[in-house]
């Protein structure tokens, strides 16, 4: 953005209004302006931050044949819905597959700015993650192996150092050690699709993991009532969490009761957003098996209740957590937004004078949740475009009714 504009909108956190002044992809100046009628329409935020995107709109970064297109494409997508910077996420694969996928995306940022600004570090989920039914979620089984040192260092290689982010099961054959050195790198580790015991979990904790990934999902249906893998992580305050919250993957008590164990300020919001996301219900072929989208936003495996990944983004979680959860909008955004970069060492955009003008810019319905209508990206507009998930039911996705599979595909 080369010229100057100013945007009058609504604080997210005081609702006060103010006047921010933007100018060469940043806030050149934030002004409170007087309390009186009427109120600016818009509110404005940090934009948001996702930390496992795997694809959007018929496009995966974990396809054997993505290319910058398909990159682009996805990055469009998130940013549709209040992303402005998302880790691109790859699954469970051969080492050949995951060494393509890394190599493009390493190309696409730094052939493109804007794309490296969106994507400034990749997310790695799996391969070293559990075999089991269940706790391996929707990963391709043949590919699941303990942790290699020297196979990470050619995929970080691939990624051009760009690997931030890496979820595995602690209880692989040599996981412990390889937490160690991944910790040691900078990589931030987090547990996901694990079986791992108590004091497997405790030792991960102290060779360095911080985080769990999607917790309460990527687990086995049938569960110990006590000595299982989600009360050991809900336990551990050394652990953040990232929740799905889309209506789908936990039901609404279970959300109330992992905040009040985590508090929203150590539990990240992602939307997990799979291939499929944003795609119109029907069946669709994808990872070799058939999939269906249904009318609730639902992705299945098809004729079955399982799971298979998100449909929503980040923005649909948002107001979801809020309405099933009933925190207000400055926790919401702080799990979508701040939270997130906190945890991976990035900086955070601020409605500060010489922050980056990364907004999102948002109406407020009936109920006070918060409607995405553009997002600012280093001052660049991309704005909302009405589609699917817009006209769905929210209210009706979110609410207490209709308890989803306790196992999570995702």
């Amino acid at each position: 953005m080369t010229t100057t504009e100013t945007l009058v909108a609504r604080h997210y956190a005081s609702g006060e209004p103010i006047a921010l002044t933007l100018e060469k992809g940043r806030i050149a100046s934030v002004r409170p302006l007087p309390a009186q009628e009427p109120w600016p329409t818009h509110w404005a935020a940090p934009a948001f931050f996702d930390v496992q995107i795997n694809g959007a709109l018929g496009h995966g970064f974990s396809s054997t044949e993505l290319n910058h297109g398909d990159v682009q494409v996805i990055a469009d997508a998130c940013q549709g819905h209040g992303i402005s910077a998302f880790c691109p996420t790859l699954i469970t694969n051969s080492l050949e597959a995951l060494t393509h996928g890394f190599s493009i995306l390493r190309s696409a940022v730094e052939a493109e700015r804007t794309l490296a600004d969106a994507m400034p570090c990749f997310h790695l989920e799996g391969p070293y993650i559990s075999p089991e039914d269940g706790f391996r979620g929707a990963h391709p089984r043949e590919h699941v192996r303990p942790p290699c040192w020297n196979e990470f260092l050619r995929l970080q290689e691939a990624a051009g150092g760009r690997i931030r982010l890496v979820t595995l099961a602690p209880e692989a054959e040599g996981a412990i050690r390889f937490i160690e050195k991944l910790t040691r790198a900078g990589v931030v580790v987090a547990l996901g699709h694990t079986a791992a015991s108590g004091d497997c979990i405790r030792d991960a904790i102290s060779a360095g993991a911080r985080l769990s990934t999607h917790l309460g999902n990527g687990c086995a249906a049938m569960l110990p009532r006590h000595e299982n893998v989600i009360w050991q992580q809900l336990d551990a305050d050394e652990l953040w969490a990232s929740l799905i919250v889309d209506g789908q993957h936990l039901p609404a008590p279970v959300v109330r009761c992992m905040l009040r164990a985590k508090t929203p300020a150590r539990t990240i919001l992602t939307c997990d957003a799979s291939t499929l996301a944003g795609l119109p219900p029907g069946r669709y072929r994808a990872w070799g098996q058939e999939l269906e989208i249904t009318p609730a936003g639902r992705i299945v495996v098809a004729g079955t209740p399982y799971l298979a990944g998100s449909w929503a983004f980040l923005d649909h979680c948002v107001r979801s957590t809020m309405s099933i959860a009933g925190i207000d909008l400055a926790q919401a955004v702080g799990m979508a937004s701040i939270q997130p970069r906190e945890l991976l060492g990035l900086p955070c955009p601020r409605l500060e004078p010489g922050h980056p003008a990364d907004l999102v810019l948002f109406d407020r319905d009936v109920n006070g949740l918060p409607r995405v209508r553009d997002t600012l990206v280093a001052g660049v507009h991309h704005p909302f475009k009405l589609d699917l998930q817009e006209s769905q039911n929210d209210a009706a996705r979110a609410s207490d009714r209709g308890t989803p599979p306790a196992c999570g595909n995702a």
